[in-house]
């Protein structure tokens, strides 16, 4: 019989990392192993207190499925066994981990992905006064970082931009900010975007209130975050997104990951990859999905003071493979 093994993990940050929601000093957790007559399968996931979900709740949500994992649960039954959402993410993985273990594959070999030698990753700059930010983003651009996400709220939108422009002319931009805007004044917050080169706004607005970006011709490309968790969003986000970020612990493992990548692109949607603050093991998981995705954002171990071993190796923004 299949064994079951979960548990909390709590990794600081070696500095605060500041969006429109808060501020956060670790990252936080919840791990799953299933050994399998001796061979191990490990799954991470991040509980989002945004989407109701904490540690509890989220071991919870795994510890409710405890039985059927126990009698072998596969991939397929656990779709139904458990909502999208980070429980389920872990359990997911830890599914495909052990599958490729007994297999003796990669995940990328498993799934049928080609992954290249190394890829691009956004580095965030994180909330701060202008010259704070514009400070971070030429501090990461020395360090070799040519992709930089910016995070916003609802203030000092124009004098952050300018100053972060400035300090970086040559980086390609991307601004999240986190639902903290609203419909009045977006189309021409979003000129400003453009007239400074950003490559691309992601969830400019609060989920629900979606339909004011259908009110404007889009001059730069705008993403659904918070917005898209799995293929049963991609109807309502026609003719308001460009694009879609897809996160393992949204979609609820990389199992709806990757079925919601193949109908967002059969629906003309272009795809980002992110993650939340996590260790390697996370990432690791997510790999399969890069090599069709415009943007990869999988920055979160960057921020740990000491990650999960094995850890990836990241060189700036590059993350070598």
């Amino acid at each position: 019989m299949r064994s079951v093994r979960v548990f909390e993990e709590a990794w600081p940050l070696h500095s605060p990392f500041i969006i429109a929601r808060g501020s956060r000093s670790e990252a936080k957790v919840v791990v799953v192993e299933l050994d399998d007559d001796g061979i191990k399968g490990v799954g991470e996931c991040t509980p989002y207190l945004r989407y109701g979900e904490t540690i509890a709740s989220v071991m919870a949500q795994i510890m409710s499925i405890g039985e059927q994992l126990e009698a072998g649960a596969d991939r397929a039954q656990l779709q139904m066994l458990l909502p999208a959402g980070a429980a389920r993410n872990a359990v997911d993985c830890a599914l495909w981990d052990l599958e490729a273990r007994r297999r003796g594959l990669t995940l990328a070999a498993l799934t049928g992905a080609a992954l290249a030698p190394s890829l691009t990753t956004a580095q965030t700059v994180v909330i701060g006064t202008p010259e704070q930010m514009a400070c971070s983003a030429s501090a990461l651009w020395d360090r070799g970082s040519r992709l930089l996400k910016v995070k916003l709220d609802d203030h000092l939108i124009s004098e952050r931009m300018v100053a972060i422009r400035s300090a970086v002319p040559e980086a390609t931009l991307i601004v999240d900010a986190n639902e903290s805007w609203r419909g009045e004044g977006l189309a021409s917050r979003c000129q400003l975007l453009a007239d400074l080169g950003v490559a691309m706004l992601e969830q400019p607005l609060p989920v629900g209130e979606d339909a004011a970006l259908g009110h404007f011709i889009h001059p730069l490309p705008i993403c659904a975050d918070e917005s898209c968790h799995t293929r049963a969003d991609l109807a309502g986000l026609q003719g308001r997104y460009e694009m879609v970020n897809i996160k393992l612990d949204k979609t609820g493992g990389l199992t709806e990951a990757l079925a919601l990548a193949s109908e967002a692109q059969a629906q003309g949607f272009s795809l980002m990859l992110g993650c939340m603050l996590c260790t390697s093991r996370a990432i690791r998981t997510a790999l399969p999905l890069t090599p069709g995705v415009r943007f990869a954002d999988l920055d979160g171990p960057t921020w740990l003071a000491v990650d999960a071993e094995p850890a990836l190796q990241f060189d700036g923004g590059t993350l070598h493979l």
